[in-house]
């Protein structure tokens, strides 16, 4: 239960900082780096989340269910 917890706060967490850098996308105050800050967060997120699911799947943390 604690893993799917952290994973949906993860996913929500990249889904906010993806909407962040969009926000500061149409801004014209010329905040390119906050933007580009952004974006690092989010592919850091996903590169993090991807790992803590490889390891989650390789010690037994997330059960695997095939197709039956």
């Amino acid at each position: 239960m604690l893993t799917r917890i952290f994973i949906v706060a993860v996913l929500v967490l990249i889904v906010a900082s993806l909407g962040s850098a969009l926000a500061l996308l149409f801004r014209k105050d010329g905040e390119k780096n906050r933007m580009v800050q952004a974006l690092t967060l989010r592919v850091g997120l996903s590169i993090s989340l991807f790992l803590t699911l490889l390891i989650g799947f390789y010690f037994g943390l997330i059960p695997m269910h095939g197709i039956r």
